[in-house]
């Protein structure tokens, strides 16, 4: 690899690695013909793991990380001392497609900080996107980082090239947003997101090609004051309101000559851990934020046991329930219980009386279950009100780092 390139190359991958929002799952099965080159299968790229167990990778760059935006929480801020590179439109092409040929990646993950204007930068990105699948028939993933303030036409040219777009909204609370990206408005964000639901239905209405893995963002977490209801709040809002396909959550990380309004050290990594098992109640499970947040305190997630634990533990007047009668929204609230736990108990006390034995062929968590049901040959009332009943479901503690 030439040496300038390999320069740009570790600048702006590094640079990248602040973004969460670069899973693929969703995304449509497809092949190249005999003419062109690349897959994708659907399942999750990004250093992701696919249901069969293959690891999947794509190339997670930026175009630049020269900026016009001084965003206090972003290392690549226009007041950055950091070191600055920028890819040409070619350069980027060349290197998805020599490391798609070397085997090294599947697709291509790209965002940009803002040069000469929005809708200079959006029209860069989407020239990367429609030179590889025009010019080379690539047919891979390609995720494509939306920037709001761009003319809305030329982020709908990128979505005809992209398998999935996004648009970070960044902050909870539109009052951080002024307060620490004074260029960014969260209303044009939520507008352009507004946007990009529009035309994927109507792609998938009339059959076409259009972003087909929907659009995704992310927030920041622990930069600013927000709490943690005040995140799940505005996930929430945004799935209902864009059906957004992933709200991804990424801890803030403290960045050199920083805004004296950042705060000195990271949050927990487990706050993010913790959100994303919210997250996944909120989509999957039928809580409602409010559920999930009464488990805490002062609008807090309780770090040491996960939320649905720590909401049953606050309800145990509504346990233990039975595995044989309960029905489904009460099955996917026993601690211990996954979605595809609760469909084959379901689909087996059809056809008989289910025991403990049988309960421990359809779950991996019995020992979390067993306090919360009550089967043909268990009856937990004792279990269910001891004292010491937390920490007996509560792991031991693990130490998480962001190097290990």
């Amino acid at each position: 690899m030439d040496e300038k390139i390999d320069a740009k190359l570790r600048i702006l991958a590094d640079a990248a690695k602040y973004d969460a929002s670069c899973a693929s799952s969703g995304g449509k099965k497809r092949a190249a013909g005999k003419a062109g080159i690349g897959s994708t299968t659907g399942a999750g790229i990004c250093h992701s793991y696919t249901p069969d167990g293959r690891c999947i990778s794509l190339l997670k760059i930026l175009l630049t990380n020269y900026c016009l935006f001084d965003c206090a929480y972003c290392i690549n801020r226009r007041s950055s001392n950091t070191r600055r590179a920028r890819f040409s439109v070619a350069e980027v092409v060349a290197l998805t497609i020599g490391f798609y040929k070397r085997n090294y990646i599947e697709g291509l993950f790209l965002s940009s900080g803002i040069i000469r204007s929005p809708d200079y930068t959006m029209e860069q990105m989407m020239l990367v996107a429609k030179s590889l699948r025009t010019d080379h028939g690539f047919a891979g993933y390609i995720h494509l980082k939306t920037i709001p303030e761009a003319n809305p036409w030329l982020i709908e040219q990128a979505g005809l090239f992209a398998d999935r777009m996004s648009i970070n909204l960044e902050l909870p609370l539109q009052k951080s947003l002024e307060d620490l990206a004074p260029e960014k408005n969260t209303a044009t964000i939520k507008q352009a997101m507004g946007q990009m639901q529009s035309r994927i239905i109507e792609a998938r209405e009339e059959r076409r090609h259009f972003a087909p893995a929907g659009q995704s963002t992310q927030l920041i977490i622990g930069a600013d004051a927000a709490t943690d209801d005040n995140v799940l709040t505005a996930s929430d809002s945004l799935y209902r309101n864009y059906a957004l396909k992933r709200v991804y959550y990424s801890a803030f990380s403290p960045i050199p000559e920083a805004s004296r309004f950042l705060p000195a050290k990271s949050p927990p990594l487990q706050r993010e851990h913790r959100l994303y098992q919210a997250d996944w109640l909120l989509r999957y499970y039928g809580f409602t934020v409010p559920e999930i947040t009464e488990g805490g305190e002062a609008g807090m997630l309780d770090l040491e046991i996960d939320p649905k634990l720590a909401w049953a533990l606050k309800h145990r007047g509504l346990f233990p329930v039975d595995v044989n009668t309960a029905p489904r929204e009460m099955l996917l609230r026993v601690p211990g219980l996954g979605t595809r736990a609760v469909e084959k108990i379901i689909r087996a006390r059809r056809h008989m009386r289910l025991r403990i034995d049988d309960l421990a062929r359809l779950t991996s968590g019995l020992k979390r279950v067993l306090p919360f049901l009550i089967a043909l040959d268990h009856r937990p009332t004792r279990l269910i009100d001891r004292l010491d009943l937390r920490r007996s479901l509560t792991p031991a503690p693990v130490q998480l780092s962001l190097f290990d």
